[in-house]
């Protein structure tokens, strides 16, 4: 009998709950972002002047944190004398994880291989088999059928992990194929499988806040480039989980993702160096 339980898979498994622009979901953003890859503890007294720069009232900020708190995201931890906090070892693997989704966009050619998921699991394990579908649904995956899904090649790890975390092992065999024969167009097929309209709404949603945020600027303190970019991370970090990088012979001529990626890749490397100073305490502004 599984020994699967929702909050300690919650604990492992990725989780984008909080509504992008949302107090919890910008703290969210900058724990992953800069306080993990700084050593992942920080004052609360200097989460609060970062999420301040971002618009973010004391209040909200520490009500955050106390959801993420919860969520098992962070602990409380004082250092020589200071009230903070340090990320869980669980949220920091989960973060590691999304380094290379939201940092990397992976897209498809023609051609390449598919990971075809195939499971049957009894109702005595109803919920694990809820939250199989709603995880691999998470990671870009598509609904052929119910019991069938399928997703590029290169998120078969990621599946992988959860089938394992929800202790689905002995339920779940999997396919690799290059070759994928439907009776419509592979454009069809793909708008079957994936909520396309869905994912290319979010496209759009994030070339709406790019715009917002204006033209760049010709020059950009570190703290200016801390207040433009993470809103745009931010707005960016669930688009790569849920759209798998499908080939251009599945996806609309006119899919805005290329677009997208290539606007969020333009603004990482304009200023993710810069805003990390800012967190850092570099050139920390008064």
């Amino acid at each position: 009998m599984t020994n699967f339980s929702p909050d300690t898979a919650g604990a492992i498994l990725d989780d984008f709950d909080s509504r992008p622009g949302s107090a919890t979901s910008l703290v969210r953003t900058v724990l992953g972002a800069y306080v993990r890859p700084l050593g992942g503890w920080c004052a609360i007294a200097d989460f609060v002047v970062w999420m301040d720069a971002l618009g973010v009232t004391p209040d909200s900020t520490r009500i955050a944190v106390t959801r993420l708190k919860k969520k098992g995201i962070v602990r409380a931890a004082a250092r020589e004398g200071r009230a903070g906090y340090d990320i869980t070892e669980p949220a920091a693997a989960m973060f590691a994880r999304g380094d290379g989704r939201i940092f990397g966009f992976r897209r498809m050619d023609d051609g390449d291989e598919w990971r075809l998921i195939s499971f049957t699991i009894p109702e005595t394990h109803r919920a694990a088999r809820h939250q199989l579908r709603r995880r691999l649904a998470g990671i870009g995956c598509g609904t052929v059928s119910p019991g069938l899904w399928i997703a590029p090649e290169y998120l078969a790890a990621e599946a992988s992990s959860i089938v394992d975390a929800l202790d689905l092992t002995s339920y779940v065999t999997t396919f690799v194929t290059a070759e994928i024969e439907v009776p419509v167009t592979a454009r069809s097929a793909a708008a079957q499988w994936w909520d396309l309209r869905d994912i290319a709404a979010r496209h759009h949603a994030f070339l709406e806040t790019c715009a917002r945020a204006g033209p760049d600027p010709h020059t950009v303190d570190p703290r200016d480039a801390f207040v433009r970019f993470v809103p745009l991370l931010d707005a960016w970090r669930i688009i790569p989980y849920l759209d798998p990088g499908l080939p251009p012979s599945m996806t609309p001529v006119d899919w805005p993702g290329e677009r997208a990626v290539a606007q969020f890749s333009s603004a990482r490397d304009r200023y993710l160096e810069s805003s990390t100073r800012f967190v850092s305490g570099i050139d920390y502004g008064p």
